[in-house]
C-alpha cells in the first residue's frame, strides 16, 4: 500500500543498490552480468551532481527518478535547467502512482533550487505531457558519401582543423559547448562533472576547425570499421565556413569509409551544403526509445529578461502544482516583463504545456487549443504571436 511508502533522496554507493538496478532493468539488456557491478560503480563519479530520489516500501526501492543539474538556453538567456532522467519502477510495482509522487516532488525540489525550465527524453509523451512538458523538434540524422564532396578536397580554405583523440582534446570541446550553450536556443549542456565522462571515456575522435584561432565547429565521432560508417554524433558549426572544413575532413575519408552519418539541428539544410550531394536526412520518432525531447516551464518569473517581441498580455495558467496563477507578460521594451494581473489587456487561460510551447517556441497560438493546452482568444493570439515568435531549439546533450 501506498501508506507505506517513503520517498528520500539517495547519493554516493547508495545509487549501485537502491536506482542503478531499476535503471538497468528499464533501460539495459537484462539479467546483466555480475561483472557488470563494476561498471556501475564507475558511473558514480559522474552523478555526483545529480539528484535521486526513490520511492520506498519495507526497506525495498520500488521506483527511483533523478534530475541532472544542467543549463538551457532559452530565447538567449541561459538559465539552470533540471534534466530530468533515470525514471524507473520496479516490475512488480508499475501502475501504481510511485512515478507521478517521485517526479511532483523531485521537480517541486528543482524548481525550489533554482531551476527555471526543465527537459527530458520520454518514453511515453503523453505521459509527460501531463505533467507540463510539451515536445520539442527531434535532431535531425544526415546521411551522406564522403565522394559526393569530393569537390572540397582541394579547396584552399581559410582556417585549420585538428583531429585528436577526446581524452587530449576536450577541454576545447567542452569550451566550445559552452559558448554555444550562450548563442543557441534551446542548447543545454551537462554540469561539468557528468560532462567529463566523454573524456574519461576517451572513446571518440574530436574535430575541430578554427577559424582565426577560435573554434568555430567541432564534432566528436566514431569509425565502426573499414568500408564501413563514420558515426558523427553532432556537426556543431557556427558558420557556413566552419561547416566547410569539417566536410572538407570528412571528404578525405572517401576510400575508408562507405558513409558519414551525423546529428544536426531540425533547421539544418544538409541538400544545400554542396552541389551533386546525395544526401538522406531523417528525423524518426518511436515509443519507447526513438522519442524527440520535451520541456517545460518550471518558474515565470525568471523568465523576465528574455528576448521578446512586443506583445503583451495576460495569461493565466490552470492546473499546474508550479506554475499556475495570473501573470502579465509584457514585452515593450524588447524583454520581458513579469508582472501580475491586470485588466484591458488581452487574456488567455493555459495549460502549463501551452505555455512551455510558446516560450520554446515550437507551437503557434491558434494550436494551443487544438492541442488541449488552453483558451486563446483571437486577441490574446496575436499578443502572444508577436511576444513570442516561432524558434528551433536545439537540445543537444543526450540525458
Amino acid at each position: 500500500m501506498l501508506v507505506r511508502m517513503k520517498i528520500r533522496r539517495i547519493n554516493g554507493d547508495e545509487r549501485l543498490t537502491h536506482a542503478f538496478p531499476l535503471q538497468a532493468y528499464a533501460f539495459e539488456a537484462s539479467p546483466a552480468p555480475l561483472e557488470d557491478a563494476a561498471k556501475y560503480r564507475g558511473y558514480l563519479p559522474f552523478q555526483e551532481d545529480s539528484v535521486t530520489l526513490v520511492a520506498e516500501e519495507d526497506g525495498t526501492s520500488l521506483a527511483a527518478v533523478s534530475a541532472v543539474p544542467m543549463r538551457q538556453n532559452v530565447r538567449g538567456t541561459l538559465h539552470p535547467m533540471a534534466g530530468v532522467a533515470s525514471v524507473a519502477v520496479h516490475p512488480l510495482a508499475r501502475r501504481r502512482g510511485h512515478v507521478r509522487t517521485l517526479l511532483t516532488r523531485l521537480l517541486g525540489d528543482m524548481r525550489d533550487g533554482g531551476h527555471a525550465v526543465s527537459a527530458l527524453y520520454p518514453f511515453r509523451p503523453s505521459f509527460y505531457e501531463r505533467f507540463g512538458y510539451v515536445g520539442l523538434p527531434k535532431r535531425r540524422r544526415v546521411t551522406f558519401a564522403p565522394r559526393d564532396l569530393a569537390s572540397l578536397v582541394r579547396a584552399d580554405l581559410p582556417g585549420e582543423v585538428t583531429w585528436e583523440r577526446i581524452g587530449t582534446g576536450y577541454d576545447a570541446y567542452r569550451a566550445f559547448t559552452l559558448r554555444l550553450a550562450e548563442r543557441r536556443h534551446g542548447f543545454a549542456v551537462f554540469p561539468d562533472s557528468r560532462a567529463e565522462r566523454l573524456r574519461a571515456d576517451d572513446a571518440h575522435w574530436v574535430l575541430t576547425a578554427r577559424v582565426d584561432g577560435e573554434v568555430a565547429a567541432a564534432a566528436t565521432y566514431r569509425i565502426t570499421g573499414f568500408g564501413a560508417e563514420m558515426e558523427v554524433d553532432d556537426l556543431l558549426t557556427t558558420t557556413p565556413l566552419s561547416r566547410t572544413l569539417l566536410l572538407q575532413f570528412f571528404a578525405r575519408h572517401v576510400d575508408q569509409v562507405e558513409k558519414v552519418t551525423a546529428r544536426v539541428a531540425a533547421d539544418e539544410l544538409p541538400e544545400l551544403w554542396a552541389t551533386d550531394l546525395e544526401v538522406v536526412t531523417e528525423s524518426r520518432t518511436r515509443i519507447p526509445n526513438m522519442n524527440a525531447p520535451m520541456a517545460r516551464v518550471l518558474a515565470v518569473a525568471p523568465l523576465a529578461g528574455t528576448a521578446v517581441g512586443p506583445g503583451r498580455v495576460v495569461v493565466e495558467v490552470v492546473d499546474d502544482p508550479f506554475i499556475a496563477g495570473t501573470y502579465l507578460l509584457d514585452g515593450h521594451g524588447g524583454r520581458l516583463e513579469v508582472g501580475g494581473d491586470a485588466s484591458g489587456v488581452p487574456r488567455a487561460t493555459l495549460r502549463a504545456a501551452g505555455l512551455s510551447a510558446l516560450v520554446y517556441g515550437v507551437l503557434d497560438p491558434d494550436e494551443l487549443p487544438l492541442r488541449g493546452f488552453g483558451a486563446v482568444p483571437a486577441d490574446a493570439g496575436a499578443e502572444l504571436r508577436t511576444l513570442f515568435p516561432r524558434a528551433v531549439p536545439y537540445v543537444f546533450a543526450d540525458f
